[in-house]
């Protein structure tokens, strides 16, 4: 708390006056860190100008960081959905405090540029007095840092919120921070910022892990699938490997060290523990003071029966062949627990931008559960209102005005013992939604006019809208989502993968195998934004084939087409010097405009029309011209 009459901007004189600890001016936090920048000679009337690495020195540390970079960058994405649109910027930096990657409202890019917030700055309290990132590197704990709390006067108008991020061994791995001005300060912000880092630390653990036994485990079962369930990994004799920040809670007082042993921590027995995990999705397992949980081992197909002789264990399935690339650590991380889920029969939700590869990753679930049914794809945007129950569920011949003879089977029962994937499901009417929702009850299927059927389906659901959003407006149930995201994962968009390249390589390949993109090539197309992501990607690729005809596709030629077509495309003109990307955005920006003009501007039919959110549309409506 501050003291009445006094502001911080006086505190050093006052540090100086009183020689000793004003304890009542500020936090305790915020007093420290002030105290640490006295002590390193900084003066808060002349702060330093920001300080950067070379892109060199910067490309080589986000390669170094590429595992936790890739998850971060997964969550500051959805963060960024959480908080958006009131002048926000969510900030990810390596351990030494060297920003790494920003994500961030529009309205806020030309201050934080102004400010030095941007990839390659270093945010050390050495280089920036006390300031969110800096402070809780130095902290390894959360901090909040509002206003004039700022040692150097430059930042007042900020608060940060940060998170340090732990890789498994406890080490410091990265800092997650979430900034905005003092006019936006969000009171909610600095619990996203910790579920967020909460869920990097997770992946990272998962990821460390991934041949070892991973045992999810919590004192009431429907948080077996949140960032407060435990996580343990053992090795196939049972030998404690690691334990996550939330097991250890769990487990308090109990001997759950690495080196330790199954049994020295739980009654269960651990082989029976483990087979019984390959055959039910859930179990009980009790600890050694009787403490009951329900469990979930998240890996077990890549695990022999433990209670049979070793000699006669059957092999391990084979990978499942996929055009998914994951390359990315966090994509990879992604697609294992896709692998499980669907193993299992767990409904799966994947959130993304329009054109991440939603409808790819629900292909690969289906391939990976090695159902013997269809995979039946249903765009829920694109059926009309009065259809759409018809469709999903099926109908009876005469039971409505323009059913067909002999009635139909529906969508459902077409995925029957295979995989049904609803896209855009956030844009699924209310009142189907309730349908939807007794079906998940217990997979049965009522045909419009017919007798009830049990249906076998794997169900992958996918959408790029803010569902909390929609629920808070009742445009969706809170019910039904916890339903279909027994396993929910977020795509990152394209241009924050760190697989570009490989992804470049996988799509024209499938376009015109006999082409080749060089490396000058791919890093041209790697410079752009992307805002249509992997689908808009495909297009650029597609016209650069056709102009090519096979052979080697150069910088040049990536150049050439790109600016050729925003020609066409503008009645502007070619882009300016401004660059490429602001040439291919304002290329996505006149196809939108041009498909809501034909449409008669209707937002649902223009998005229809091109196979992408209504939001898309109206974003570019809202932009100025």
């Amino acid at each position: 708390m501050l003291l009445a009459g006094r502001r911080l901007d006086n505190i050093g004189l006052a540090l100086e006056q009183r020689g000793g600890s004003p304890a009542g001016y500020m936090p305790v936090d915020i007093y420290d860190s002030w105290m640490r920048c006295i002590a390193l000679g900084l003066d808060m009337r002349q702060p330093p100008p920001p300080e950067f690495v070379s892109p060199a020195v910067l490309r080589q540390e986000q390669q170094r960081c590429s595992l936790v970079r890739g998850l971060a960058l997964a969550e500051m994405h959805t963060l960024h959905q959480q908080i958006s649109g009131s002048n926000f910027m969510v900030a990810f930096a390596s351990s030494e405090g060297l920003l790494l990657d920003i994500i961030g409202d529009r309205s806020f890019r030309d201050a934080s540029d102004a400010a030095g917030i941007r990839p390659g700055a270093l945010w050390t309290e050495r280089h920036c007095g006390t300031n969110g990132l800096g402070t809780a590197a130095h902290l390894k704990r959360p901090v909040a840092v509002h206003g004039d709390q700022h040692f150097f006067p430059r930042y007042n108008n900020l608060t940060c919120v940060a998170a340090p991020i732990f890789a498994p061994d406890g080490e410091l791995t990265g800092i997650l921070d979430a900034s905005s001005d003092c006019l936006s300060r969000q009171t909610h912000t600095q619990a996203l910022v910790g579920m967020a880092a909460t869920q990097i630390e997770n992946g990272l653990f998962r990821e460390y892990h991934r041949g070892d036994i991973l045992i999810a485990f919590h004192n009431r079962g429907e948080y077996l699938h949140t960032l407060s369930a435990g996580l343990l990994a053992v090795d196939e004799d049972g030998r404690i490997l690691s334990a996550n920040r939330a097991a250890r809670v769990l487990l308090h007082g109990l001997p759950a060290a690495a080196g330790r042993h199954f049994a020295d921590v739980f009654r269960t027995d651990f082989n029976r523990f483990v087979d019984e995990g390959r055959r039910s999705e859930r179990q009980s397992l009790e600890d050694d003071v009787g403490s009951q949980f329900v469990a979930t081992i998240e890996n077990t197909r890549q695990f022999p029966m433990l209670s049979q002789p070793r000699v006669t264990a059957p092999p391990p399935p084979t990978p499942t062949a996929t055009e998914f690339v994951s390359a990315d650590p966090a994509i990879a991380a992604i697609v294992r627990q896709v692998e499980t889920a669907a193993a299992r029969k767990m409904p799966i939700l994947v959130r993304g931008e329009t054109g991440t590869g939603k409808e790819q990753l629900a292909r690969h679930a289906h391939a990976a559960s090695r159902r013997t049914g269809a995979f039946v794809p249903v765009n829920c945007a694109a059926l009309p209102d009065s259809l759409i129950e018809a469709e999903l569920f099926g109908y009876a011949e005469g039971s409505f005005t323009g059913a067909r003879k002999g009635g139909a089977t529906g969508l459902f029962k077409e995925a029957d013992g295979g995989t049904l994937f609803l896209d855009e499901i956030g844009d699924m009417p209310v009142s189907l939604q309730a349908v939807l929702l007794r079906f998940l009850d217990d997979w049965t299927v009522r045909p419009v006019g017919g007798a009830k059927r049990k249906v076998d389906v794997q169900l992958v659901s996918a959408t790029n809208a803010d569902l909390d959003e929609s629920i808070a407006k009742g445009r969706f149930r809170a019910d039904l989502l916890f339903r279909l995201n027994t396993l929910e994962v977020t795509l990152p968009p394209l241009r924050e993968r760190t697989d570009f390249a490989d992804i470049a390589k996988h799509v024209m390949a499938r376009i015109d195998p006999s082409a080749r993109l060089t490396p000058g090539a791919i890093e041209r197309l790697a410079e752009l934004e992307w805002n249509g992501n992997i689908r808009q990607l495909r297009n650029v690729l597609s016209r650069l084939s056709l102009a090519e005809q096979g052979g080697l596709i150069g910088e040049a030629a990536v150049k050439a087409a790109i600016g050729d077509l925003a020609a066409k495309r503008l009645s502007a003109g070619a882009p300016s010097s401004g660059g490429l990307k602001r040439g291919l955005r304002e290329l996505q920006r006149a196809q939108l405009l041009g498909a809501y003009a034909e449409a008669g501007n209707n937002v649902s039919k223009a998005a229809r029309r091109l196979g992408v959110s209504r939001n898309m549309i109206y974003r570019a409506l809202r932009e100025p011209d």
